[in-house]
């Protein structure tokens, strides 16, 4: 079976910059899970996988515009320690929701504090990356009405409701 949209694929993968660092991997791990076609995982690993089948291995580089997006310096903003009302205790790398550019919902992340001087960064961690994936495809199967209907995977590997 082919993978293509509205099918359920299992694979194992490993994920890392372009120094070689390990950034995420499945190994050890149960294997990700996915509806294919449904936007769950990033569009150039999306891409990269159609066609394929069980058993096939594959090395993918995809560049920031198809995974997390080019790094935005307009996502970073100094904040007054005040705006964090009921946080006792600020401390970098920590993230809260708040409201984006465009008024929709985004996290930002902590990255530096000095003095009531607070910097977040709305970008993704891995904006502006490329990644590297090494992907070996474990199992493809018809998605159910219901995971179709809800847009993702139900069970083992996948959303739980």
């Amino acid at each position: 079976m082919l993978i293509a949209a509205n099918k359920a694929v299992s694979i194992d993968y490993t994920l890392t910059n372009d120094a070689g660092e390990v950034i995420d991997s499945s190994a050890g791990g149960a294997p990700l899970v996915y509806l294919h076609g449904a936007g769950n995982i990033i569009a150039g690993l999306e891409r990269a996988l159609e066609g394929k089948q069980v058993g096939d291995e594959l090395n993918v580089a995809v560049e920031p515009e198809d995974a997390y997006g080019e790094y935005s310096a307009e996502l970073v903003a100094t904040l007054d320690r005040a705006m964090f009302e009921g946080v006792d205790q600020l401390e970098v790398g920590m993230q809260f929701h708040a409201s984006g550019p465009d008024g929709s919902m985004q996290i930002v992340t902590i990255r530096d504090i000095d003095g009531d001087d607070v910097t977040v960064d709305g970008n993704h961690p891995l904006a502006g990356q490329r990644l590297n994936f090494q992907v070996k495809v474990m199992k493809v199967r018809d998605a159910s009405d219901e995971e179709i209907a809800h847009g993702h995977i139900h069970g083992e590997g996948g959303h739980h409701h």
